[in-house]
């Protein structure tokens, strides 16, 4: 298989499942399919890469979906509203945490790099944690502030 196929195909096997899945596995889906992308791409160099980020997106979007089975509407709200203030308002290195009492999961979001792109738009590199039942997940991503001043997911 040719190295630019690689990652879409497995793109394709992973989110093909995703129409049978409820919200909140298609969340966690996502959102672990781009961290374990992420880490997936710092192992190795050329082929080697690529195919870290293949397996990081596989292994990251089946370790997010059964996340995502956990969190209610409720905590998303709680995660997305902490995260985009973390984004907006805090220092580097300093998380902004989120608790739902109801269901007892909580969080943070911690920004860890900013920058400035070649087109002048603000990013900025996180890690996101969400403890539920006692244990610990964690993502990295990237986030880029948009036009309306929202932050939006871009890896």
């Amino acid at each position: 298989m040719r190295r630019g196929v690689i990652f879409p195909v497995v793109l394709a096997f992973v989110f093909s499942g995703c129409a049978t899945m409820g919200p909140k596995e298609q969340a966690g889906t996502v959102i672990g399919g781009a961290g374990g992308a992420l880490i997936g791409s710092q192992v190795g160099g050329g082929s080697g890469r690529l195919v870290g980020v293949a397996i990081g997106t596989l292994a990251g979007a089946l370790i997010g979906q059964e996340i995502g089975k956990s969190l209610d509407r409720a905590d998303r709200q709680a995660m997305e509203s902490s995260a985009q203030r973390a984004l907006e308002y805090n220092k580097t290195n300093e998380p902004s945490t989120w608790h739902n009492p109801d269901s007892g999961h909580r969080g943070s979001t911690t920004p860890r790099r900013t920058y400035r792109t070649a087109e002048g738009r603000y990013c900025r590199e996180y890690q996101q944690t969400v403890i539920i039942g006692g244990e610990e997940h964690q993502a990295y991503g990237t986030a880029c502030r948009q036009p309306d001043g929202s932050w939006k997911i871009v890896k």
